[in-house]
């Protein structure tokens, strides 16, 4: 990216523009109307909306929508480097039970190859400043925004030796940056970048299409740029901004602390904890998993994050439980953050047990191309095996078995599940309640999630002694959920 600010801001730049007026629709053309060379920085801001990627409360659902009253983006294209900062609240659903929505104010930065945001540091005594906190993960996606910009993207295709065909009264132009990363861009016969189509690596999605639409241009004290923008990420909106400031080449001058530059992150951690003779608890990291030793094969309950979590996952399962196979793996729902490791089971041989309704979502998501970063699954090119429920469902070897149920009516998703061992009294669930540490006081407000997952606990008769969460620092119990949404005394099951 370095290489390509250099181009940008060369001699090749100020070649290109030289000489007479393009035919409409072109590159050229484009850059001159848009004032590409001249503008170095660029701030806009306005309202709309925003939706929280990978997080849709059901496979066949939109991601879950948030109101945002303000948002400001301010680029640096010869850094480059970026900030974006907004004000949003999460839209109220009707029929659809959820937490009290909270007014969020992300401020998210990259500047070169470091990512970051500013926030208020996890277990910070109230009134704490916010701090920079390194996000590797994010640098591609929040370096293709930079060059998905109008003018970006016309900088960045001149830099790049783009090449153009006609289309539509106007053109696509598509060019690679750093032989990995591919671009392609519809400029209309008014000179105008109406689309920026590009792609970035999903452990969901594979090879996922970000496509940024550009409309309704504007003369904003000088500059022409477009009053609304939209972009989709895995074909729903993830930004619905309507633009009402621009300004160019304002001071944007953004640097990575030294917090940033020096962070390392640290090496996938998988630890073991025995809850009951067979049952392992996997922690280490933000998500849980755990393995059950059954006669002849082994159960594994969740696949997060990715197939760097799910390779240490199943190193430590087949240390912890030698020579017996992966044969299921029980997915409780499909936010990413809880199914972007399935793929990595598929490929060890085991069946993704889920609910009916995630099955087809699967199919279809694994069925995209993965050339950006193959993973096990792209390269053994194995099928996907499946064994789905829509009520009460058991895996046994004749002596243990495992219940998986569906959780009726939570807002958080649709096609939810949670798991009981009737013999060892352990419940599993994700997101439905989170476990804090022991000396943290319950919410003033119980969150709903929680309270429905007791009213499950209830509904089913199920008696539990340990509920193995798959986020946070400990295996709670009953009396510590109910003390969380607010219940006193035993419970009735």
């Amino acid at each position: 990216m370095r290489r390509l600010t250099a181009l940008v801001v060369g001699s090749a730049i100020a070649l290109a523009f030289a000489g007479c007026s393009q035919p409409a629709g072109t590159l050229q053309a484009a850059a001159d109307a848009l004032g590409a060379a001249n503008v170095k920085s660029i701030e806009y801001s306005g309202s709309g909306t925003w939706f929280q990627f990978g997080q849709a409360a059901s496979p066949t659902l939109p991601w879950p929508r948030f109101d945002v009253s303000s948002f400001t983006a301010a680029i640096n294209y010869d850094t480059p480097s970026a900030r974006v900062e907004m004000t949003r609240k999460q839209t109220v659903e009707p029929g659809r039970v959820r937490p009290a929505p909270v007014e969020q104010r992300p401020v998210q930065l990259i500047s070169g190859t470091y990512a970051w945001n500013m926030a208020v540091p996890a277990g910070a005594q109230p009134g704490a400043a916010p701090a920079p906190q390194a996000q590797p993960a994010t640098v591609a996606e929040r370096t293709l925004e930079i060059w998905a910009t109008p003018q970006g993207f016309l900088k960045a295709a001149l830099a790049n030796n783009a090449t153009s065909q006609p289309a539509n009264g106007g053109s696509e132009v598509s060019f690679t940056v750093g032989g990995k990363t591919r671009y392609v861009g519809t400029i209309n016969a008014q000179n105008q970048v109406e689309r920026v189509k590009t792609w970035m690596d999903n452990p969901v999605l594979g090879d996922m299409l970000v496509d940024t639409a550009y409309s309704d241009y504007r003369d904003f004290s000088g500059v022409m740029f477009p009053s609304h923008i939209v972009r989709t990420q895995g074909g729903y909106p993830v930004l619905d901004l309507t633009v009402s400031a621009v300004k160019a080449n304002v001071a944007v001058d953004i640097a990575a602390p030294d917090e940033v530059r020096n962070f390392t992150p640290p090496p996938i951690r998988v630890d073991v904890q025995k809850l009951a003779e067979g049952v392992y608890y996997l922690t280490g990291g933000t998500h849980h998993s755990l393995a059950i030793d059954q006669r002849d094969h082994i159960v594994v309950i969740e696949g997060p994050l990715d197939e760097t979590r799910s390779q240490a996952v199943i190193a430590k399962v087949k240390e912890t439980i030698p020579s017996k196979p992966i044969r299921f793996l029980i997915n409780t729902h499909a936010h990413f953050d809880h199914s972007g490791g399935l793929r990595t089971y598929v490929d060890e041989g085991a069946t993704i047990v889920t609910h009916q309704m995630n099955q087809p979502y699967y199919e279809q998501a694994w069925a995209a191309p993965r050339t950006l970063n193959p993973d096990r699954l792209a390269q053994s090119k194995k099928s996907a095996t499946f064994e789905t429920f829509t009520d009460k469902h058991v895996l046994t070897d004749g002596k243990r078995s495992i219940e998986i149920y569906p959780i009726a009516g939570s807002g958080h998703n649709d096609a939810f599940a949670l798991v009981y061992f009737p013999a060892e009294k352990i419940l599993v669930e994700a997101d439905a309640y989170n476990p804090t540490a022991a000396d943290v006081p319950p919410p003033a407000m119980p969150n709903p999630f929680s309270v429905n997952l007791n009213d499950n606990i209830q509904r089913l008769k199920l008696n539990v002694r340990q509920i193995a969460a798959l986020h946070g620092p400990r295996v709670a119990t009953m009396a510590d959920l109910r003390t969380f949404i607010g219940l006193k005394g035993t419970t009735t099951n």
